[in-house]
């Protein structure tokens, strides 16, 4: 490819993630798919130019329209078109012979040549200063997730922004059913990996720059999986043990599942459960490959599937990781933001209290119930904590020094694990730990047990 024809499909690219909607990741996977004559170097610049345009996707819509003298709005960046957008980057962010209007010439597949129109805008766009755009562009956020976030952080906000713009690490959970973290950090290595150790998982490496790690031998032999230090913690503070009943309730294609099974040295029963056959199966290779076989795959209807009321009181440990909002792994996916409204935030709320309430079922007396989301939002978070221990008394709160044993001082004198990009330098995450009491005395408020 030109580098003019590079700019051009990255422009198709952003059209096709404005005109259908569709995650982004996905929408670029499937144009490469489509155009597998595109070579390596290429998809490279091409990738590379794709998400920083989504990073930068609110201020560079902000600035076109502020050229032509509208004011910017949320409707307004979802509605920009590429063309604009990339045009609007090679302004704020030329990169010659990549980023660059001198490649809008309309030779070898590259951008038309701008027109006298587009050039008048482009030179009110140059003249621009950062203080004419809005705060939440800046944020890249929509305006009601500016205003969301600085209610819940403050002072913090402006760096908690930040750090949600940035691009996330790529962090590694280390498989205790093969190896330890010292050895697979000198086998990484030795593959041309380098990683250094998660600060607050015992388990997590963090590769010090962008690495195929998927073509490594330490992880095609199971020794490491790809998953981001927040979500370890989760599965710590699960706290499952060699030879319980443990149930991972929203399984999904089985990441957390993993990190169970190495917790139970392979003993004892993991079931994985998922409303998605394709999720649990997508896992299935997975699973073999860490040498995890204690683990049962199973397909639930839904929250109110008959195997949850004939397996009622039997786990030891439940983790329910709920659907949500995902605004914790906002970082890895800019264009998420854009999808999500506050009614999304409402519904999700409503589903993830049938989802605990349902999973709370299969908890036996004494035994643990895990609650977690990759969202920041509180009620995804705490206000569903607090809504389910009203209706049942017979759980309570772990905090977390109780729930994970070893936790770090700086996590462990906290209820609640809530973890954020700026604070914690990893998606943002929510963690609640509860256990049902001992006599059994109360399943549901309102039903005693016989």
């Amino acid at each position: 490819m030109t580098p003019g024809g590079r700019l051009q499909a990255v422009i198709e690219a952003l059209d096709t993630v404005r005109l259908e909607g569709r995650p982004a990741d996905r929408v670029l996977h499937e144009y490469f798919r489509a155009r597998r004559y595109i070579g390596g170097r290429d998809r490279r610049v091409v990738t590379e130019l794709f998400w920083k345009t989504m990073r930068l996707r609110a201020r560079l819509a902000s600035d076109c329209a502020l050229a032509e003298g509208r004011n910017p709005t949320d409707a307004a960046v979802r509605a920009e078109s590429g063309r604009r957008l990339v045009a609007a980057l090679c302004v704020a962010e030329k990169i010659p012979g990549e980023a660059d209007l001198a490649l809008f010439d309309g030779q070898a597949y590259a951008p038309q040549p701008l027109d006298k129109r587009e050039e008048a805008w482009i030179g009110a766009m140059r003249r621009l200063k950062a203080a004419d755009r809005p705060e939440w562009a800046w944020a890249e956020t929509p305006q009601w997730l500016w205003d969301r976030f600085t209610a819940i952080w403050g002072d913090a906000a402006e760096a908690e922004i930040k750090a949600a713009r940035a691009e996330a690490s790529v962090d590694l959970r280390v498989n205790t059913l093969k190896t330890d973290r010292t050895a697979a950090k000198a086998r990484l290595a030795d593959e041309g990996i380098e990683t250094v150790e998660t600060p607050w998982s015992p388990l997590g490496l963090r590769c010090v720059a962008r690495a195929n790690v998927a073509a490594s031998g330490a992880f095609a032999e199971g020794w490491v999986e790809v998953q981001d230090e927040s979500a370890q913690l989760a599965a710590l503070m699960t706290d499952a043990r060699p030879g319980e009943t443990v149930v991972d309730f929203c399984a999904g294609a089985g990441g957390k599942t993993l990190a169970l099974a190495a917790a139970m040295a392979n003993k004892g029963r993991l079931i994985a459960c998922d409303v998605s056959q394709a999720r649990l199966d997508r896992g299935a290779d997975r699973l073999k490959r860490a040498g995890a076989f204690n683990v049962t795959r199973r397909a639930l209807t839904g929250e109110t599937d008959k195997w949850i009321k004939r397996h009622k009181g039997t786990a030891d440990r439940v983790l329910v990781d709920a659907p949500c909002s995902g605004s914790g792994t906002w970082r890895r996916n800019p264009d998420a933001r854009w999808r999500t409204t506050p009614e999304d935030l409402a519904e999700l709320a409503e589903k993830q209290g049938r989802i605990l309430a349902s999973a709370a079922r299969l908890v036996r007396p004494g035994g643990r119930l895990v609650y977690a989301t990759c969202s920041m939002f509180d009620e995804e978070n705490g206000a569903r904590i607090a809504a389910f221990l009203a209706a049942r008394p017979d759980f309570a709160l772990l905090p977390v020094a109780a729930a994970w044993p070893g936790a770090p001082a700086a996590l462990a004198g906290d209820d609640t694990l809530r973890l954020t990009p700026g604070r914690h330098g990893t998606d943002g995450f929510f963690v609640a730990a509860m256990q049902r009491a001992a006599d059994g005395a109360e399943t549901e408020q309102g039903e005693e047990t016989p």
